[in-house]
């Protein structure tokens, strides 16, 4: 496989069988990143680009009065000084579903203050240190109004309940008043941040009504779409370009303000100008992971069949905008229940809007409902390996549906196996290695299978190689290396023959690199033109005048190891650089896409792309589809001091055929490590005097480290699921985390009998 690079030399790597999907291939990019020759949005060359640094508020809610400016404009350099007074001319976007705006204007630099480090000025320099210095010296006066700093603050409320996250089947109430034993529970989640090693960031130019934008994306289609909504120009005349991303975990999706004032900044200047967002600026210029608290009640008999669970949880949101941290989202497919109620809310606080992160909603809800049921196995001095297998739910009780494919149970009872979960002594506090107490604990965890339309271009090039043209994204996950395995397979040629292009809104339409929805997606729309250009060439083989199989009176033929041949071995045998040259042409190009046929119009299509519109979720359809893990957790606690290490750790997971299973496990262990973060270090600790984000740096927000992670093992139990994708595989990326941080707080409780309910699990909450 080769990537789209100056440069570049088609190079092998690996072995034929690792080219093929399902092939241990190596992330062939990876060499690029590591010698430095892989581009990053921030990292092209522009010449004459200014400097854009943001300016941003120091209170958690009011109204700008005034924003001196005077000095910051007297110093050297600076170009422009930007501030609410300044009307860009923009115009709200339509919302990821596609939902028109109402033409309202948008202030990306507003006069309201509604949390603390939102920005409202933003200065442009011929240099980033000249933009910098001056923007020390804009000076603003607030009109400073009562605020709402988190779910503790004692003016937060209750929220609202949100219709939409409201789920009952049964009489949950009635079964838990007559339940042999009930438990009920409250946990609590802070806020976290994506923290990825790539800050965010992006470069801007203008050519007339034209828009470039280097910028990292993990959907360029969707943004290029924002964009164009803000400035009122023409969708063809935005481009947003990002070969290459450093890190997004959901943070990446969709156009930010600062993109709004570099862009608009470009355009007053009339040259290109790079906003790089420092790394404190990165924790309010987007939203992380809302605050959550859920309560849970569970009610079982006293052989432990489950009667009931009620559900009540909340979040935090913005003061501007619902956003949603799904509380509920895992509890109610996980386990066989007769009777279930469940609720969400979410509370207005002053910070910036929530957004995805890693297994969002999820990750929480799993928290609650696996600490919940390792508490009643407790209760009902039961293993909790055998409370979960005993309450398997056979179908989703939610939706009704059969599973597609569900193999939760295989993922408990091998990932239990290859732990030595037979080796676990029951009561807390019963294993230790010295001053170590020793804890073991179970996590289940899940996602949805998420589908979503994507297109592609093959072409075969005159030289033999096969090239695959994509708008979709590559953000480490393996994006080039997949559909470069899928076009191998399907085309019958060699892995180095084939070229991959990505990362650019004008290439063929792609789904958002996210809800781990993009690998399905983009497989099936490259496997489907592969296969449509390998019958082209084989049709044009059989029946062109100039084609070495002219006359041979074969009806087929058979397309292998970049060679076409009749198959019995009794006619000729050429390359297919040698079949383009006797056909005379350049390059044969076959576009197609995965849209149902009634929807191949081109406002279907760019709609498909550009929106959420056509995504269906997991119950649409015939199936409950889902991807699945169980992970199991070894503590150590230091019986003096309460640090907690993780000392080993096997999780189990069903999400169907691997593409690429090398990839795939590192994906698995990327969110496990941030699952073991989330457990025992991730905090966003917040002022309640000012709402301030305290800890906005990598020195205090804290996230492992190698010295933090031990061995992990993956397994993989699950088994192709052709519902779910046209090759068979489910979601990999989302599904890593979810479960994680339950398993260790479980093996805390088992270590120490002590249950820590509120994350992080730190030393001063267990001496």
């Amino acid at each position: 496989m080769t990537i789209m690079e100056p440069n570049r030399e088609p190079r092998k790597h690996g072995s034929a069988g690792d080219g093929m999907v399902g092939g241990r291939m190596s992330r062939f990019e990876g060499e690029l990143k590591i010698k430095g020759a892989a581009t990053y949005a921030l990292e092209y060359p522009m010449e004459n680009v200014a400097h854009a640094v943001l300016v941003q508020s120091t209170i958690a809610a009011g109204r700008v009065v005034s924003v001196d400016i005077s000095k910051a404009s007297a110093m050297p350099g600076v170009l422009l000084v930007l501030t609410p007074q300044d009307d860009l001319g923009l115009t709200m976007c339509g919302d990821w579903a596609g939902n028109p705006s109402s033409g309202e204007p948008y202030y990306p630099l507003p006069q309201t203050v509604q949390f603390n480090g939102q920005s409202i000025a933003a200065v442009i320099a011929e240099s980033r240190e000249q933009a910098s210095e001056a923007a020390r010296l804009v000076t603003v006066t607030y009109e400073e109004t009562p605020s709402v700093t988190g779910l503790h603050d004692p003016n937060a409320g209750e929220g609202k309940v949100m219709p939409n996250l409201v789920v009952n089947w049964g009489d949950a109430e009635q079964a838990l008043a007559h339940a042999e034993v009930t438990i009920e529970a409250t946990y609590e989640t802070p806020r976290e941040y994506h923290v990825a090693m790539e800050p965010h960031g992006l470069m801007t130019t203008w050519e007339g009504d034209a828009l470039t934008i280097w910028e990292p994306s993990q959907w360029s289609h969707g943004m290029a779409r924002m964009y164009a909504e803000w400035f009122g120009i023409d969708y063809e005349n935005v481009r947003i370009v990002s070969p290459y991303i450093g890190g997004g975990f959901g943070s990446k999706g969709q156009p930010l303000a600062y993109g709004a004032v570099a862009a608009a900044a470009s355009k007053k200047l009339g040259r290109p100008v790079k906003l790089a967002v420092t790394r404190p600026q990165n924790f309010t210029s987007y939203g992380g992971r809302a605050a959550t608290r859920q309560t849970i009640a569970l009610g079982a008999t006293k052989d432990g069949i489950l009667q009931a669970i009620r559900h009540r949880g909340m979040s935090e949101t913005s003061v501007y905008a619902d956003y949603a941290e799904q509380t509920g989202a895992a509890t109610p497919v996980l386990y066989k229940v007769e009777n279930f109620s469940s609720e969400h809310r979410i509370v207005a606080v002053n910070t910036v809007t929530p957004g995805a992160l890693r297994g969002p909603g999820k990750n929480p809800s799993a928290y609650g409902i696996e600490c919940a049921m390792e508490e009643l196995a407790y209760v009902l001095d039961m293993d909790p390996l055998a409370l979960r297998l005993k309450n398997y739910a056979d179908h989703d009780y939610q939706s009704g549906k059969p599973w597609s494919t569900r193999r939760l149970r295989e993922a408990l009872t091998e990932g239990a196996a290859a732990f030595g979960w037979d080796k676990r002594s029951h009561q807390p506090r019963s294993m230790r290695d010295g001053n170590q107490l020793v804890g073991y604990g179970i996590g289940c965890g899940t996602f949805p299978v998420i589908r979503a339309p994507s297109e592609a271009i093959i072409r075969i090039l005159a030289d033999g190689r096969v090239e695959v043209v994509s708008g979709s994204i590559d953000m480490g996950q393996g994006t080039y290396t997949i559909l470069a395995q899928t076009a191998a397979e399907a085309m019958g040629v060699s892995i180095d023959q084939v070229v991959v292009q990505l990362g650019d809104s004008r290439l063929p339409g792609s789904s958002i690199a996210g809800g781990s929805m993009l690998a399905g997606s983009i497989t099936g729309a490259v496997h489907k033109a592969a296969l449509a250009a390998r019958d082209e060439l084989v049709g044009l083989a059989l029946n062109a005048p100039n084609s070495p199989f002219a006359g041979s009176g074969a009806n087929t033929l058979s397309v292998s190891g970049g060679e076409i041949s009749t198959g019995s071995g009794d006619g000729p045998v050429v390359t297919i650089a040698e079949m383009m040259k006797a056909l005379g042409r350049e390059h044969l190009e076959i576009r197609r896409n995965t849209l149902s046929d009634d929807a191949q119009e081109a406002a279907e299509q760019r709609k498909a792309w550009t929106t959420m519109a056509r995504v269906m979720g997991p119950t649409m359809g015939d199936y409950s589809m889902h991807s699945w893990c169980a992970h199991f957790a070894e503590v150590r606690v230091d019986e003096e001091f309460g640090t907690v290490r993780v000392s080993r750790m096997v999780s189990a997971f069903d999400c169907g055929r691997l593409y690429n299973p090398k990839l795939v496990e590192s994906q698995w262990r990327g969110g496990i490590i941030m699952g073991i973060g989330q457990a025992l270090l991730e905090e966003g600790i917040v002022d309640p005097r000012n709402g301030r984000t305290v800890n906005n740096n990598v020195g205090d927000y804290l996230v492992p480290t190698n010295a933090d992670i031990p061995d992990l093992t993956v397994i993989s139990v699950g088994v192709p699921d052709l519902n779910a994708s046209a090759l068979g595989g489910k979601g990999v990326g989302e599904v890593g985390i979810v479960g994680v941080a339950p398993a260790i707080a479980n093996a805390v409780y088992h270590a120490t009998g002590k249950r820590v309910r509120d994350l992080p699990i730190t030393l001063e909450k267990l001496i």
